[in-house]
């Protein structure tokens, strides 16, 4: 199963955890993530994802108008597929939680289906997605990796081929 992760990144911070998502993805069996910069997408590997995770820093409390350009004018199909998003920021409260709530609204207007584990797994529990402080602390980034392979191993079990 595919899994992509397309982030936009501007001083490296969420490109590492957009890695970290590979990474905790990858902990799977027969799960094949990508990371990819929304200037660099890999429209094939997209197209046969079932998943795609969409990283972006905070601006003003929302996501960058990049990644939304980017999705609004993307010619890739996303209806169907499983949506998740993960989020940095520069200082805690910088408005991460209403950044992944607005990109969760523009993946749910785009046919996905939105997901993120929640609280259906138990600690640690990621409401709407992952959040890192910067490219997070080694326990953020922890949480990043467990968010990852949840998704993962659930979409697996979901979406038998």
């Amino acid at each position: 199963m595919k899994i992509a992760v397309v982030y936009h990144s501007e001083t490296k911070n969420t490109q590492k955890v957009a890695d970290i998502i590979v990474e905790g993805a990858e902990k799977v069996e027969g799960v094949e993530a990508k990371s990819m910069s929304i200037d660099q997408v890999d429209e094939a590997f997209v197209n046969e994802a079932k998943v795609v995770f969409f990283g972006t820093p905070t601006y003003a409390g929302t996501y960058s108008w990049q990644m939304k350009k980017w999705i609004d004018t993307s010619k890739i199909k996303l209806a169907g597929k499983v949506g998740c998003v993960f989020a940095t920021e520069n200082f805690l409260g910088g408005g991460a939680d209403l950044a992944e709530l607005s990109l969760i609204g523009m993946l749910l207007v785009k046919g996905m289906f939105a997901y993120s584990v929640g609280i259906g797994e138990g600690l640690p529990y990621t409401h709407f997605g992952a959040v890192c402080i910067k490219d997070g602390t080694e326990e953020q980034q922890e949480r990043v990796r467990l968010f990852a392979e949840r998704v993962a191993n659930n979409v697996k079990k979901s979406f038998k081929e």
